[in-house]
């Protein structure tokens, strides 16, 4: 079977299990992160998709975001978020979803993108081109920044506040040279840049599973996916990087380029 239709299908049953759970879950506070939700379909949907990794792929890793890391000493590592955006899920806000990826020692090779509110799958394997509902999908071709959305997400740090306040200074400075900036947080700000309704992505926070999945679907819509400074990212030794906070600048080849002169401008 192709990596991306094992993607597909487990993405497609998972999809099923939000739907059934959407609007009837009570979330609750991760005890090591304050800004981290935490529901029972999270663990339901991750407990499938590492069920079904291990079925299907018995030699390879795992690192999924609930449950943790399973080293198989393999090459391959399969890196799973069950639900991301689950703030939204727990209050019945739509933009929510599940990402899944592989990695070949360091680098990502497939991946997918879920949102089953819209039903809707984003599959791709490296050099093969990115799908959505199995039609090809590509990054928007606007070279203008001024005419495009750009996707901004971060998490709050109250001890840090100072650091928030200066992400809000690069998100102003964002705002001021595009159309507009939108925030759902989560995957659905994915799917919307690789398939061409918005311009470009800037997060920075995040986590090893919110990146495996996304870069290649990205990559192989057209995107540039880098770090927020414009470097490549690193999944070295992926199963030690499960605290690694990771930051990102994603965009088409041109619109890259002019976020990262926005960047660092400041």
């Amino acid at each position: 079977m192709r990596y991306a239709d094992f993607i597909e299908s487990v993405l497609r049953e998972a999809s099923i299990i939000a739907n059934k759970n959407f609007g009837k879950v009570v979330g609750r506070i991760k005890p090591h992160d304050s800004t981290q939700v935490l529901t029972d379909t999270d663990i339901e949907i991750g407990s499938y998709l590492v069920g079904e990794v291990r079925k299907n792929y018995p030699t390879h890793n795992i690192i999924d975001e609930e449950s943790g890391a399973i080293d198989n000493g393999s090459d391959f590592t399969w890196v799973i978020d069950p639900i991301d955006g689950t703030a939204n899920f727990a209050v019945g806000v739509p933009t929510y979803g599940a990402m899944i990826g592989l990695l070949e020692k360091s680098v990502s090779i497939a991946g997918g993108l879920s949102l089953p509110s819209f039903n809707q799958i984003i599959t791709a394997e490296k050099d093969k081109g990115a799908y959505l509902n199995k039609e090809l999908i590509k990054v928007s071709s606007e070279t203008d920044l001024s005419n495009t959305l750009i996707a901004i997400g971060m998490d709050p740090d109250k001890e840090d506040p100072d650091k928030i306040r200066n992400q809000m200074k690069i998100s102003a400075e964002v705002l001021l040279n595009s159309r507009n900036l939108r925030s759902s947080n989560s995957v659905f700000d994915l799917v919307m840049l690789a398939k061409g309704s918005y311009g470009g992505w800037i997060s920075l926070s995040g986590k090893i599973w919110d990146n495996v999945g996304p870069q290649i679907v990205l990559e192989e819509a057209g995107a540039v996916y880098t770090d927020y400074l414009g470097n490549p990212i690193d999944y070295s030794d992926p199963l030690t990087k499960t605290e690694l906070n990771y930051t990102n600048c994603v965009a088409s080849p041109v619109l890259h380029k002019k976020l990262q002169e926005i960047i660092h401008s400041i």
